[in-house]
Protein backbone atom coordinates (compact mmCIF):
# COMPACT_ATOMS: atom_id res chain seq x y z
CA UNK A 1 0.00 0.00 0.00
CA UNK A 2 1.30 3.47 -0.89
CA UNK A 3 1.04 6.36 1.52
CA UNK A 4 -1.88 8.76 0.92
CA UNK A 5 0.45 11.76 0.72
CA UNK A 6 3.99 11.32 -0.59
CA UNK A 7 5.09 14.96 -0.80
CA UNK A 8 7.47 14.69 2.15
CA UNK A 9 8.82 11.34 1.03
CA UNK A 10 9.79 13.00 -2.24
CA UNK A 11 11.02 16.18 -0.54
CA UNK A 12 13.26 14.38 1.96
CA UNK A 13 14.18 11.30 -0.06
CA UNK A 14 12.99 8.83 2.59
CA UNK A 15 10.79 5.75 2.47
CA UNK A 16 8.59 6.34 5.50
CA UNK A 17 6.58 9.44 6.55
CA UNK A 18 8.09 9.41 10.02
CA UNK A 19 10.50 11.95 11.51
CA UNK A 20 12.59 11.35 14.59
CA UNK A 21 12.07 14.33 16.87
CA UNK A 22 15.40 16.04 17.60
CA UNK A 23 15.75 15.72 21.37
CA UNK A 24 18.80 17.58 22.67
CA UNK A 25 20.62 15.67 25.43
CA UNK A 26 18.24 12.72 25.06
CA UNK A 27 19.19 11.19 21.68
CA UNK A 28 22.22 11.31 19.43
CA UNK A 29 24.14 9.49 16.74
CA UNK A 30 23.06 5.92 17.56
CA UNK A 31 19.39 6.86 17.48
CA UNK A 32 19.80 8.82 14.25
CA UNK A 33 21.53 5.93 12.49
CA UNK A 34 18.94 3.37 13.55
CA UNK A 35 15.99 5.50 12.41
CA UNK A 36 17.66 6.46 9.14
CA UNK A 37 18.49 2.89 8.19
CA UNK A 38 14.89 1.89 8.91
CA UNK A 39 13.74 4.34 6.24
CA UNK A 40 12.54 7.37 8.25
CA UNK A 41 14.09 10.83 8.59
CA UNK A 42 16.82 10.91 11.22
CA UNK A 43 17.74 13.95 13.26
CA UNK A 44 20.82 15.16 15.07
CA UNK A 45 19.97 17.70 17.79
CA UNK A 46 22.54 20.48 17.50
CA UNK A 47 21.16 23.03 19.98
CA UNK A 48 23.79 22.17 22.58
CA UNK A 49 26.70 21.55 20.18
CA UNK A 50 29.42 23.87 18.94
CA UNK A 51 30.43 24.04 15.28
CA UNK A 52 33.17 21.43 15.55
CA UNK A 53 30.88 19.00 17.36
CA UNK A 54 28.24 19.47 14.65
CA UNK A 55 30.74 18.69 11.90
CA UNK A 56 32.10 15.71 13.83
CA UNK A 57 28.61 14.31 14.38
CA UNK A 58 27.68 14.63 10.71
CA UNK A 59 30.96 13.03 9.65
CA UNK A 60 30.29 10.03 11.90
CA UNK A 61 26.78 9.70 10.51
CA UNK A 62 28.02 9.93 6.90
CA UNK A 63 30.62 7.28 7.59
CA UNK A 64 27.88 4.80 8.48
CA UNK A 65 24.87 5.89 6.43
CA UNK A 66 24.04 7.50 3.10
CA UNK A 67 20.51 8.36 4.23
CA UNK A 68 19.17 11.93 4.55
CA UNK A 69 19.82 13.78 7.80
CA UNK A 70 18.05 16.60 9.63
CA UNK A 71 20.11 18.98 11.77
CA UNK A 72 18.05 20.83 14.37
CA UNK A 73 18.81 24.17 16.04
CA UNK A 74 17.26 26.52 18.58
CA UNK A 75 16.84 30.05 17.24
CA UNK A 76 15.42 31.86 20.26
CA UNK A 77 16.35 35.42 21.08
CA UNK A 78 18.39 35.57 24.28
CA UNK A 79 16.68 38.15 26.52
CA UNK A 80 18.49 40.92 28.30
CA UNK A 81 19.75 39.44 31.54
CA UNK A 82 17.77 40.49 34.61
CA UNK A 83 20.05 39.88 37.59
CA UNK A 84 17.51 41.23 40.09
CA UNK A 85 14.93 38.73 38.86
CA UNK A 86 17.50 35.95 39.14
CA UNK A 87 18.42 37.05 42.68
CA UNK A 88 14.77 37.07 43.74
CA UNK A 89 14.26 33.58 42.30
CA UNK A 90 17.33 32.18 44.04
CA UNK A 91 16.11 33.73 47.29
CA UNK A 92 12.70 32.13 46.84
CA UNK A 93 14.12 28.66 46.27
CA UNK A 94 16.92 29.01 48.85
CA UNK A 95 15.33 26.47 51.26
CA UNK A 96 15.96 23.71 48.72
CA UNK A 97 19.68 24.49 48.66
CA UNK A 98 19.74 24.33 52.44
CA UNK A 99 17.82 21.06 52.48
CA UNK A 100 20.21 19.38 50.04
CA UNK A 101 23.34 20.98 51.44
CA UNK A 102 24.51 22.54 48.17
CA UNK A 103 25.50 26.09 47.30
CA UNK A 104 23.37 28.15 44.92
CA UNK A 105 24.97 29.27 41.65
CA UNK A 106 26.64 32.66 41.56
CA UNK A 107 25.10 35.65 39.80
CA UNK A 108 24.73 36.50 37.01
CA UNK A 109 23.51 33.07 35.92
CA UNK A 110 25.18 31.46 32.92
CA UNK A 111 23.28 31.63 29.64
CA UNK A 112 23.06 27.91 28.88
CA UNK A 113 21.75 27.11 25.40
CA UNK A 114 22.98 29.63 22.79
CA UNK A 115 20.73 30.63 19.89
CA UNK A 116 21.59 29.84 16.27
CA UNK A 117 24.99 31.42 15.64
CA UNK A 118 27.22 32.44 12.75
CA UNK A 119 29.45 29.50 13.64
CA UNK A 120 26.56 27.04 13.48
CA UNK A 121 25.56 28.49 10.13
CA UNK A 122 29.12 28.02 8.93
CA UNK A 123 29.00 24.38 10.02
CA UNK A 124 25.85 23.87 7.92
CA UNK A 125 27.62 25.41 4.93
CA UNK A 126 30.49 22.97 5.46
CA UNK A 127 28.50 19.75 5.89
CA UNK A 128 25.45 20.59 3.71
CA UNK A 129 22.78 18.44 5.37
CA UNK A 130 19.69 17.51 3.40
CA UNK A 131 17.39 19.13 5.96
CA UNK A 132 17.77 21.82 8.62
CA UNK A 133 15.03 22.39 11.18
CA UNK A 134 14.54 25.18 13.70
CA UNK A 135 12.76 25.46 17.02
CA UNK A 136 11.41 28.78 18.37
CA UNK A 137 10.83 30.35 14.96
CA UNK A 138 13.48 31.11 12.37
CA UNK A 139 16.96 32.62 12.55
CA UNK A 140 17.79 36.12 11.36
CA UNK A 141 17.10 36.66 7.68
CA UNK A 142 20.74 36.78 6.57
CA UNK A 143 21.48 33.49 8.36
CA UNK A 144 18.36 31.85 6.95
CA UNK A 145 19.38 32.95 3.45
CA UNK A 146 22.79 31.32 3.92
CA UNK A 147 21.18 28.09 5.12
CA UNK A 148 18.88 27.99 2.11
CA UNK A 149 21.78 28.72 -0.24
CA UNK A 150 23.30 25.35 0.70
CA UNK A 151 20.34 23.68 -1.01
CA UNK A 152 18.95 22.05 2.13
CA UNK A 153 15.25 21.90 2.94
CA UNK A 154 14.11 24.06 5.87
CA UNK A 155 11.56 23.09 8.53
CA UNK A 156 10.30 24.89 11.60
CA UNK A 157 7.67 24.40 14.28
CA UNK A 158 4.34 26.17 14.62
CA UNK A 159 2.10 25.91 17.67
CA UNK A 160 -0.71 28.08 16.26
CA UNK A 161 -2.16 28.99 12.88
CA UNK A 162 -0.60 32.44 13.13
CA UNK A 163 2.87 30.95 13.56
CA UNK A 164 2.26 28.60 10.62
CA UNK A 165 1.35 31.54 8.41
CA UNK A 166 4.56 33.32 9.42
CA UNK A 167 6.68 30.29 8.60
CA UNK A 168 5.08 29.78 5.19
CA UNK A 169 5.52 33.47 4.36
CA UNK A 170 9.22 33.15 5.20
CA UNK A 171 9.80 30.26 2.83
CA UNK A 172 9.94 27.05 4.87
CA UNK A 173 9.55 23.82 2.91
CA UNK A 174 7.33 22.15 5.52
CA UNK A 175 5.76 23.01 8.87
CA UNK A 176 5.83 20.91 12.03
CA UNK A 177 2.45 21.38 13.74
CA UNK A 178 3.27 20.87 17.42
CA UNK A 179 0.17 20.21 19.49
CA UNK A 180 -0.20 20.76 23.20
CA UNK A 181 0.34 17.02 23.82
CA UNK A 182 3.98 17.16 22.68
CA UNK A 183 6.77 16.55 25.14
CA UNK A 184 9.67 18.94 25.61
CA UNK A 185 9.81 22.61 24.78
CA UNK A 186 6.94 24.27 22.98
CA UNK A 187 8.12 25.75 19.70
CA UNK A 188 6.24 28.99 20.48
CA UNK A 189 7.76 32.13 19.00
CA UNK A 190 4.94 34.55 18.18
CA UNK A 191 2.68 33.39 20.99
CA UNK A 192 3.55 33.99 24.62
CA UNK A 193 0.47 32.57 26.36
CA UNK A 194 0.42 28.79 26.70
CA UNK A 195 -3.36 28.90 26.99
CA UNK A 196 -3.34 29.50 23.21
CA UNK A 197 -1.97 25.98 22.68
CA UNK A 198 -4.39 23.49 21.13
CA UNK A 199 -4.28 19.74 20.60
CA UNK A 200 -2.35 18.10 17.79
CA UNK A 201 -5.26 16.92 15.68
CA UNK A 202 -7.10 20.25 15.84
CA UNK A 203 -3.89 22.10 15.02
CA UNK A 204 -2.96 19.82 12.12
CA UNK A 205 -6.41 20.21 10.62
CA UNK A 206 -6.35 24.00 10.94
CA UNK A 207 -2.86 24.42 9.49
CA UNK A 208 -3.21 21.87 6.70
CA UNK A 209 -6.29 23.64 5.35
CA UNK A 210 -4.59 27.05 5.35
CA UNK A 211 -1.05 26.53 4.04
CA UNK A 212 0.33 25.22 0.80
CA UNK A 213 3.38 23.43 2.17
CA UNK A 214 3.29 19.92 3.71
CA UNK A 215 2.43 19.63 7.40
CA UNK A 216 4.08 17.30 9.89
CA UNK A 217 2.00 16.30 12.93
CA UNK A 218 3.77 16.30 16.31
CA UNK A 219 2.48 15.67 19.81
CA UNK A 220 1.06 12.60 21.52
CA UNK A 221 1.84 10.33 18.57
CA UNK A 222 3.25 7.01 19.73
CA UNK A 223 1.62 4.35 17.55
CA UNK A 224 0.45 3.62 14.03
CA UNK A 225 -3.16 4.57 14.66
CA UNK A 226 -2.14 8.07 15.70
CA UNK A 227 -0.03 8.40 12.54
CA UNK A 228 -3.04 7.32 10.46
CA UNK A 229 -5.23 9.84 12.25
CA UNK A 230 -2.73 12.57 11.40
CA UNK A 231 -2.95 11.66 7.71
CA UNK A 232 -6.74 11.72 7.88
CA UNK A 233 -6.63 15.33 9.05
CA UNK A 234 -4.20 16.56 6.41
CA UNK A 235 -0.69 15.77 7.67
CA UNK A 236 1.93 14.43 5.27
CA UNK A 237 4.06 12.84 8.03
CA UNK A 238 4.38 12.51 11.79
CA UNK A 239 7.23 13.54 14.06
CA UNK A 240 7.71 11.26 17.05
CA UNK A 241 9.77 11.86 20.16
CA UNK A 242 8.71 10.33 23.48
CA UNK A 243 8.08 6.87 22.00
CA UNK A 244 11.73 6.76 20.92
CA UNK A 245 12.95 7.64 24.42
CA UNK A 246 12.15 4.13 25.62
CA UNK A 247 14.50 2.67 22.98
CA UNK A 248 17.95 1.50 24.12
CA UNK A 249 19.60 4.06 21.79
CA UNK A 250 18.22 7.00 23.76
CA UNK A 251 20.63 8.73 26.13
CA UNK A 252 18.17 9.48 28.93
CA UNK A 253 19.10 8.70 32.51
CA UNK A 254 17.90 5.53 34.26
CA UNK A 255 15.71 7.77 36.42
CA UNK A 256 14.04 9.27 33.34
CA UNK A 257 13.62 5.82 31.80
CA UNK A 258 11.96 4.54 34.96
CA UNK A 259 9.58 7.53 35.07
CA UNK A 260 8.52 6.91 31.46
CA UNK A 261 7.75 3.29 32.31
CA UNK A 262 5.14 4.36 34.86
CA UNK A 263 1.73 4.20 33.11
CA UNK A 264 0.34 6.60 35.73
CA UNK A 265 2.90 9.31 34.94
CA UNK A 266 1.43 12.81 34.99
CA UNK A 267 2.76 15.41 32.57
CA UNK A 268 2.36 19.16 32.68
CA UNK A 269 3.58 22.17 30.74
CA UNK A 270 6.02 24.09 32.91
CA UNK A 271 8.47 26.97 32.65
CA UNK A 272 10.13 26.74 36.07
CA UNK A 273 12.77 24.23 34.97
CA UNK A 274 14.18 26.09 31.95
CA UNK A 275 12.38 29.42 31.61
CA UNK A 276 10.33 28.39 28.55
CA UNK A 277 7.16 26.30 28.47
CA UNK A 278 7.95 22.59 28.10
CA UNK A 279 5.95 19.44 28.83
CA UNK A 280 7.47 17.01 31.27
CA UNK A 281 6.61 14.55 34.01
CA UNK A 282 5.42 16.25 37.18
CA UNK A 283 8.00 16.43 39.95
CA UNK A 284 8.27 18.02 43.37
CA UNK A 285 9.72 21.33 42.22
CA UNK A 286 6.97 21.87 39.64
CA UNK A 287 4.29 20.88 42.16
CA UNK A 288 5.55 23.12 44.96
CA UNK A 289 6.53 26.18 42.90
CA UNK A 290 3.65 25.97 40.45
CA UNK A 291 4.08 24.63 36.95
CA UNK A 292 4.10 28.09 35.34
CA UNK A 293 5.38 31.19 37.09
CA UNK A 294 6.60 34.43 35.54
CA UNK A 295 8.97 34.83 38.48
CA UNK A 296 11.23 32.13 37.04
CA UNK A 297 14.28 33.44 35.15
CA UNK A 298 13.79 33.70 31.41
CA UNK A 299 15.13 31.01 29.08
CA UNK A 300 17.94 30.03 29.07
CA UNK A 301 18.78 31.28 32.57
CA UNK A 302 16.36 29.18 34.62
CA UNK A 303 18.14 25.86 34.02
CA UNK A 304 21.44 26.88 35.68
CA UNK A 305 19.46 28.29 38.62
CA UNK A 306 18.46 24.80 39.71
CA UNK A 307 21.38 22.83 38.23
CA UNK A 308 23.06 22.18 41.63
CA UNK A 309 19.75 20.96 43.07
CA UNK A 310 19.16 18.64 40.13
CA UNK A 311 22.68 17.20 40.34
CA UNK A 312 22.49 16.48 44.08
CA UNK A 313 18.95 15.08 43.91
CA UNK A 314 19.78 12.75 41.02
CA UNK A 315 22.87 11.61 42.89
CA UNK A 316 20.44 10.48 45.60
CA UNK A 317 18.11 8.80 43.12
CA UNK A 318 15.52 11.57 43.07
CA UNK A 319 13.95 13.44 40.13
CA UNK A 320 12.62 16.29 42.29
CA UNK A 321 14.38 18.89 40.12
CA UNK A 322 14.86 17.02 36.84
CA UNK A 323 13.37 17.89 33.43
CA UNK A 324 11.81 14.55 32.51
CA UNK A 325 10.41 15.60 29.14
CA UNK A 326 7.49 13.47 28.01
CA UNK A 327 4.49 13.82 25.74
CA UNK A 328 0.94 12.93 26.69
CA UNK A 329 0.68 9.62 24.82
CA UNK A 330 -1.01 7.39 27.38
CA UNK A 331 0.56 4.15 26.17
CA UNK A 332 4.18 4.05 25.05
CA UNK A 333 5.58 1.12 23.05
CA UNK A 334 7.42 -1.71 24.71
CA UNK A 335 11.19 -1.09 24.69
CA UNK A 336 12.68 -2.16 21.37
CA UNK A 337 15.43 -0.91 19.10
CA UNK A 338 14.80 2.39 17.36
CA UNK A 339 14.96 0.65 14.00
CA UNK A 340 12.39 -1.95 15.04
CA UNK A 341 10.13 0.74 16.46
CA UNK A 342 10.31 2.74 13.22
CA UNK A 343 9.31 -0.28 11.17
CA UNK A 344 6.49 -1.21 13.57
CA UNK A 345 5.10 2.34 13.54
CA UNK A 346 5.04 2.27 9.73
CA UNK A 347 3.46 -1.19 9.55
CA UNK A 348 0.76 -0.33 12.08
CA UNK A 349 0.03 2.98 10.34
CA UNK A 350 -0.38 1.20 7.01
CA UNK A 351 -2.74 -1.31 8.59
CA UNK A 352 -4.83 1.48 10.14
CA UNK A 353 -4.97 3.41 6.87
CA UNK A 354 -6.04 0.28 5.02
Amino acid sequence: MSWPDTRLLDLFGVDLPILLAPMANFAGLDMALAVAEAGALAALPCATLNAEQIKEGVAKFRAQSSKPLNLNFFCHTTPEQNVEKERAWLSRIAPYFGELGVSPPSLPLSAGHPPFTEAACGAIEDVKPEIVSFHFGLPKSHLLARVKATGCKVLSTATTLREAGFLEAHGVDAIIAQGAEAGGHRGMFLETDISTQVGTLALVRAIATRVGVPVIAAGGIADGRAIAASFALGASAAQIGTAYLVCPESTISPLHRSALADPARETVITNVLTGRPARGIMNRFMREQGAVDDAAPDFPFARPAIAPLRAKAEERGSTDFSPLWSGQAAILPQPMSAGALTRKLAEDARASLA
